[in-house]
């Protein structure tokens, strides 16, 4: 059974940081891209980050680019969501996503269907 499972969400303050992990199971990992997506109270859900399954270059919202780090551990199974300076804004349920392409994540509108979700998990950041 494909499963994603995430954790790390909580409460910071501002300008904070804070690690989210998420943890496939099985042979889903080895080929798929793996990803980040949140949806922030009252709002639609939205792409954040992405990572190949070799690694490799990242892809980032723009939102993301400079404050987000998304990285994956292929031994332990893992994928990292570092998110340093955290603002208000980001407070959201953040997903863990699995795919076949980059694309289906990087061009994703809500509603669109990706292979593998997670629960989610919450992260509140207050000022």
């Amino acid at each position: 059974q494909r499963q994603l499972v995430e954790s790390g969400g909580g409460s910071v303050q501002t300008g904070e940081s804070l690690r989210l992990s998420c943890t496939a199971s099985g042979r889903l990992f080895r080929s798929y891209v793996l990803g980040w997506f949140r949806q922030p109270p009252g709002k639609e859900r939205e792409f954040v980050a992405a990572v190949g399954w070799s690694g490799g270059e990242p892809y980032y919202s723009e939102f993301a680019q400079g404050r987000f780090d998304v990285s994956r551990d292929n031994t332990e199974n893992i994928v990292y969501l570092q998110m340093n300076n955290l603002k208000p804004e980001d407070t959201a349920v953040y997903y863990c996503a699995a795919d076949r392409y980059v694309t289906a994540m990087t061009s994703y509108k809500p509603g669109a269907f990706l292979d593998v979700w997670g629960q989610g998990t919450l992260v509140t950041v207050s000022s």
